[in-house]
Order: structure tokens, then sequence, then C-alpha cells
């Protein structure tokens, strides 16, 4: 008996999705819209994070060399930057090595890379330095700068500060714009399940009459809400995982986060917690919907 009663509600639920297609796109066009936008930030923010938190892995400098310079300096070089006050750590890394590294880092595109390979290799042998206190660092790189055979120098602090802030900003923004969108979709979704009941409002007086509570009269708009949101969350992760891996694939062949020694997280790498707050977003925003549509037509 129960599951008749389940089996049902669901059904009704389902049938009241298909029975209104105007509607219920238009409330799919808003809830997608919603996901995708609240998507792209998120995606945004989730980056910004993981590359904040590689490149406070890798605090500190990267002292790079002259090609020109022989094997002698460079050891004296590395002999003195361990020397240093504030140095923590002076590890050594060479042209293949590097380009190594980058080989790693865009496995999956190690196209890009192979014309580097051999007297083509671009990279400069470096030394990677990490610090104690990275305060100290543009103490400690004004003393490295005073070698000959030192080209440039690649500071992290800078860009951690950056990346906080624009880590910062975006967590505000994302929340802003998120509870602006919701509230947008659940008017829209609220007004849609209105239709439905509006046009059967006599079947619920009777339903009423004859006894039925109002939660057997509510859970099949529930359903439908709840429906539309899923449906919303499918939708909304199928456009946004195409866009995101076409942007990311556009930024590695350009190798912009090359320098940086950072690479962007994949889709996968984020699909699961973008699934579960897109089902709690999406349920959660038809189920509001449909509660806040039904209390007219439920009071006594």
């Amino acid at each position: 008996m129960r599951y008749s009663i389940f089996g049902y509600l669901i059904g009704e639920g389902f049938r009241n999705v298909f029975k209104n297609k105007k509607s219920t796109m238009a409330s799919l066009i808003i809830m997608c819209a919603t996901m995708f936008i609240f998507g792209i930030f998120f995606v945004v923010g989730e980056n910004v994070n993981h590359i904040t938190k590689t490149v406070e892995e890798q605090q500190g400098m990267k002292v790079f060399i002259y090609d020109e310079a022989t094997q002698e300096q460079t050891t004296e070089l590395g002999n003195k930057i361990k020397q240093l006050e504030y140095v923590n750590t002076c590890v050594y890394q060479s042209k293949e090595e590097a380009l190594e590294e980058m080989k790693r880092m865009f496995k999956n595109r190690k196209s890009l890379l192979s014309s580097y390979e051999g007297e083509g290799n671009p990279f400069k042998a470096a030394y990677i330095v990490t610090l104690t206190d990275l305060t100290k660092l543009e103490e400690v790189q004004s003393k490295i700068l005073t070698s000959d055979i030192v080209a440039k120098i690649e500071s992290k602090a800078d860009t951690i500060n950056a990346l906080i802030k624009i880590a910062d900003g975006l967590k505000i923004i994302t929340i802003i714009i998120l509870v602006i969108l919701v509230l947008i979709s659940i008017f829209i979704i609220t007004n849609t399940i209105k239709l439905t009941v509006h046009a059967r409002r006599k079947e619920i007086s009777i339903m009423k009459y004859v006894g039925a509570t109002n939660s057997f009269i509510r859970w099949p708009f529930m359903v439908e809400g709840m429906l539309i949101g899923v449906i919303s969350v499918l939708i909304s992760i199928l456009i946004l995982g195409v866009c995101y891996n076409s942007v990311i694939m556009k930024i590695e062949e350009s190798l912009l986060l090359a320098n940086m020694s950072v690479q962007l997280l994949s889709m996968q790498d984020m699909l699961g917690i973008l699934i579960t707050v897109y089902l709690a977003l999406g349920i959660g925003i038809g189920a509001i919907g449909s509660a806040i549509s039904m209390r007219k037509y439920l009071e006594v």
C-alpha cells in the first residue's frame, strides 16, 4: 500500500512536469542559467585556491642562471645561497629537468613541448629556493642578485598575495550572485507550479473534502519542483563541462601558466563536489518554490 501511494505521488510529479511544457521550459532555462553562472564562479574559485596552495608550497623564489655560466660558477652560487640567512632549501634544477617538469604538468598535451627538446630547450637552469620567512624574500633576493651569473629571479610572494585577494573577492561575488539568482529561480518555479496548482484547484478541493492530508496533496508538486531542479543540474553540468574543458585546453596550449609551474584542475577533479553542490541547490530551490506555491491552496 505504501509503495502504491509513493508511486502515485512520484508519478503525478512526473506528469505535472511534462503536462506544462512551456512553463517547465521557462523554469529549466532560468535554473540552468543560475547554475551555469554559479558554476563559472565555482570552478574559477576552486582553481584560484588550487593555484594559491601550489604557489604557497613553492614559496620563495626561482633563481635563473645564464646559459654561459660554468659548472664551477653555478656550484659557487648554490653554496652562496645556502649560506644566506632565512634560506630553508636550495635545490638545483637543470634545463633538462625544467623541461621534464613541464612535460609532467602537461602530460596530456606533450606535443606542445616536443619542439623544445634538445637544442630547442628554452628553459634555463635554476636554483629553487624556499625561505624560513617569506617576509624576508626581498632581503634575500637582493643578496643573490649581486652574482653576475644570475639572469633573473622569479618570486612567488606577490603572486600569493594577489591570488588570496582574488580568491576572497570571488567568494564574496559568488555569494551575492548566487543569492540573487536563487531568489529569481525560486520566483520562477513558484509561478510555474502555481499554474499547475491553479489548473487543478477543483481537484485539490475535492481531495481535501474527502480527507486527503496536506502532505499527500503537496508531494506531487514538490516532486515536480525537485525534478525540474535535477534536470537542470544534469544540463548545467554537461554545458559547464564542455565549456570548461575547451577553455583550459586553450590556456594549456598557450602555456600561460607554464612559468608559474602550476596546472589547472581538471573537470574530473571538481566533479564530485560540483554535483553535490548542484544537487543541493537544484533540489532545494525546487522544493522551496513548490512549498511557497502550495501555501495558498492548502489553507483551510
